[in-house]
């Protein structure tokens, strides 16, 4: 258990920044609304934003996942020194690469009249990807203290240039026609502080971590790097697939859906926003895994790995069903919202949102299954599984998109991760086999749907009373919390702080 707890507390540390990235992210994304009346606005952020994954894939190329994997067996300075020094020449190339191009790529992510928001992309990726390895090395060394204070400084410096100069600035301008601010501001529009504050956080995390990058030491091993280079090279595939499986609806919507140009505009910015309502899910994942992935390579020469694997998995799918409830049963808080504010539009489609983080559970479970290829050098089976969801999601993307708009984009989504769940769980049965508790975990997320379900039909009987749909959201979820403390509690009792209120003697 004590692993356990350790791996709790490094997920909570990366999980901070992580929260409250989410959290200020969301709320810059519930200024869209407030600054944007017609979501067909923001469409841009969302075409651009879905692309920035898959450079940020190919700019880094698995290092991460490598320096990991060999950091357990090569000296670790001069892993370090090789795989840095790859990182930044080929960011240089791959940048300038993208700066010649950048008209191409402006026409090809239907930003034409915007060419400099390709500018713009290329430096967030520039400097996101030279800090990879950085934020990588603090990892694999357990300092998530520093890790979560680099990632917090940059985000409230995102934040604070968002609401500065989108939300502050406008208002102050309207009263002061006279200043000088005036020459500069209006050569932006309000949508292009959204771009240049992720600039500023990507720059700021950069000089925060510049100790990190003195380190380096010009030696470069060739011999070192083609080993890590071919062991890496399918984690790229992976990656690929697997950003095509979460961004190809919000890249191809408004290309696909029958509808005219300024309609699927509409709808695109609408979907990118439902997309993020599943917030706590991917909180939760991206969290595991920046603490999981280190974790999980430190302790696969322990006796008791597997079993150890095991528990967390089931610790992690009660987090990820807890989560789950917080999104479906309060879904009629974000629709107060928007009416509050005078939007209605941005509620179009919400009701997709619990299968969409539905579909983010299998994903994370996926996550946690992966590491039986990670471990055992198989990593072309999970380029396989990756490419066959994706295969699958460009089918039904197109497919469903164009007849049910939201709804397909969701199904689709939902499931791409459901094959790639199952089939990385009966591969890792054969190569790494781990004795998850697997009819508890399908019982828990068998049962939260059962709940979500139970306060819909509730609500549908007082329609628009939003005090009865958070009261029985509240109750319904503390029976979830109830039962599962029941059911746990041998396993509760044994960590700390908290143990001392659960009954050891309890039968699991």
């Amino acid at each position: 258990m004590s692993s356990v707890k350790k791996l709790a507390g490094q997920t909570l540390w990366y999980g901070i920044p992580s929260i409250l990235s989410r959290f200020i992210g969301y709320i810059m994304n519930f200024t869209l609304p407030i600054f944007f009346a017609q979501p067909a606005s923001t469409a841009d952020i969302t075409q651009l934003y879905a692309a920035i994954p898959f450079l940020n894939i190919l700019f880094t190329y698995g290092l991460e996942t490598a320096y990991f994997r060999f950091s357990q067996e090569k000296d670790k300075d001069k892993l370090y020194n090789t795989l840095s020094i790859s990182l930044i020449t080929s960011t240089l190339l791959l940048s300038g690469i993208l700066y010649v191009f950048r008209t191409d790529i402006a026409h090809i992510l239907g930003v034409a009249n915007h060419p400099e928001y390709i500018n713009w992309m290329i430096w967030i990726v520039f400097f996101d990807a030279l800090c990879s390895l950085a934020f990588a090395k603090l990892r694999q060394e357990n300092r998530p203290k520093k890790y979560a204070f680099v990632r917090l400084a940059g985000i409230v410096v995102n934040f604070v240039v968002v609401i500065l100069f989108a939300g502050v600035l406008p208002k102050y301008l309207s009263t002061h026609p006279t200043s000088s601010l005036n020459t500069i501001y209006t050569r932006f529009d309000k949508i292009d502080f959204y771009f240049i504050g992720n600039i500023c956080n990507s720059l700021i995390t950069f000089i925060l971590l510049f100790t990190e990058f003195k380190k380096i030491k010009f030696s470069f091993n060739f011999s070192l790097w083609k080993e890590v280079m071919k062991y890496s090279y399918p984690l790229i595939i992976a990656g690929l697939g697997g950003m095509i499986n979460d961004m190809l609806s919000r890249l191809i919507y408004q290309h696909v859906v029958d509808l005219p140009a300024e309609e699927a505009k509409n709808e695109l910015g609408i979907f990118g926003n439902i997309f993020r309502l599943a917030v706590l899910i991917t909180i939760m994942i991206q969290a595991f895994r920046m603490a999981a992935e280190p974790f999980f390579f430190n302790r696969s020469k322990d006796v008791d790995a597997k079993k150890t694997y095991a528990k967390i998995m089931k610790f992690f799918v009660l987090a990820c069903c807890f989560m789950f409830l917080i999104i479906g049963l309060y879904l009629d808080v974000f629709e107060w919202f928007f009416i509050a504010i005078n939007h209605p539009k941005w509620i179009e489609g919400l009701a997709i949102v619990p299968l969409l983080a539905l579909g983010n559970i299998f994903l994370g479970i996926y996550y946690n299954l992966s590491i039986w290829y990670k471990l055992t050098n198989k990593n072309l089976y999970g380029a396989a599984i990756t490419i066959g969801g994706a295969i699958l999601t460009v089918i039904l993307n197109v497919v469903l998109i164009p007849k049910f708009h939201y709804l397909g984009a969701a199904v689709a989504t939902f499931c791409c991760y459901l094959f790639m769940m199952l089939c990385s769980y009966w591969l890792g049965k054969k190569y790494y086999p781990v004795a998850y508790p697997v009819k508890k975990l399908i019982a828990y997320i068998v049962l939260v749907v059962l709940i979500y379900l139970t306060h819909l039909g509730l609500t549908k009987l007082y329609d628009n009373h939003l005090w009865f749909s958070l009261l029985t959201a509240t109750i319904l979820l503390s029976f979830f919390v109830w039962f599962v403390s029941k059911i746990e509690a041998k396993e509760f009792a044994k960590l700390p702080k908290i143990g001392k209120y659960f009954n050891k003697q309890r039968v699991v």
